[in-house]
């Protein structure tokens, strides 16, 4: 557990320190995470927290950034970033180490890049008082919610849902106005994404639940797919979800993407298929091996 402990604190404390100073070198402010602090900035002043187009997050996102208020913005965005990434790790850790090479994945770097929800989204999946988080960000969030929910997470949820309606009874039909906003794709329907409707065969597994999950719901960029490294186990799994991540970091970094439809087509290339194949070949693998 010591060991845990402390191998969890540094990675937080290296992707935070690494985070702070992204945003502090490129003028960033808090990054994507400004848009949770206004809408907890925005609470607190008893003011319309959706008086922009621009903020696109429930308003259960406000309740966990509210403990950053008090911070420079681009040190609320570094500690929120290293505290998700020592959470994750915790919980990666719970059986071995290995786990720990999802932080490799390109996704993760590019959620650094902009201070993004979904290694936080991703922790929740390993301790149910977290699982909130999911409603901060639920176009990522409920493929981990169905996947990973629990009673005391369930709970947890209900409780957090409640608060923010306590204090703003309306924020869902605010909350629903500004999606006419939000630019996105969603990969089942951006070729070749369609050949995702594989992960049924194994439709018994959560994991190509949680795969055919994601492939439904709206995203915006590479960082929002970093949730399906809850999907490959062994070392070997993660390794080549990793390298073939990459693609889709090379590929933005030489090219500029005219519209989401190209975005979320080299999602589904480098990201979601070889997640596919990982789902699929451990089946066949596992059929090689059944003894009838």
């Amino acid at each position: 557990m010591k060991l845990r402990i402390a191998v969890s604190a540094a990675i937080g404390l290296a992707s935070g320190l690494f985070c702070w100073f992204l945003t502090k070198h490129f003028h960033q402010d808090a990054a994507d995470f400004r848009w949770a602090l206004h809408l907890a900035q925005k609470l607190l002043a008893r003011q319309n927290p959706y008086d922009t187009p621009l903020e696109q997050y429930p308003l259960t996102a406000a309740l966990f950034a509210l403990p950053f208020l008090r911070l420079q913005p681009e040190t609320a965005a570094g500690t929120f970033y290293g505290l998700s990434s020592a959470l994750l790790a915790f919980g990666l850790t719970r059986h071995s180490y290995r786990g720990l090479l999802i932080f490799l994945a390109y996704p993760y770097w590019a959620g650094l890049l902009s201070v993004q929800w979904s290694p936080i989204i991703a922790a929740s999946a390993f301790f149910p008082f977290l699982l909130p988080v999911t409603m901060a960000k639920p176009q990522i969030g409920l493929p981990v919610f169905f996947t990973s929910a629990s009673r005391r997470g369930i709970v947890a949820c209900f409780i957090a849902g409640a608060l923010s309606l306590a204090v703003l009874p309306r924020w869902p039909l605010l909350w629903v106005a500004q999606m006419k906003h939000y630019e996105h794709f969603v990969p089942l329907l951006v070729l070749p994404g369609p050949l995702l409707l594989l992960a049924l065969w194994r439709y018994r597994d959560r994991d190509a639940i949680l795969l055919l999950l994601a492939a439904c719901v709206p995203q915006r960029w590479f960082f929002d797919s970093f949730i399906l490294w809850l999907i490959p186990k062994s070392r070997r799994e993660i390794l080549a979800t990793v390298f073939f991540s990459w693609g889709a970091g090379i590929w933005r970094w030489y090219y500029v993407p005219h519209n989401f439809t190209e975005v979320g087509r080299w999602a589904v290339i480098f990201l979601y298929l070889p997640m596919l194949a990982i789902v699929l070949t451990r089946s066949v693998a596992a059929a090689a091996t059944d003894p009838q």
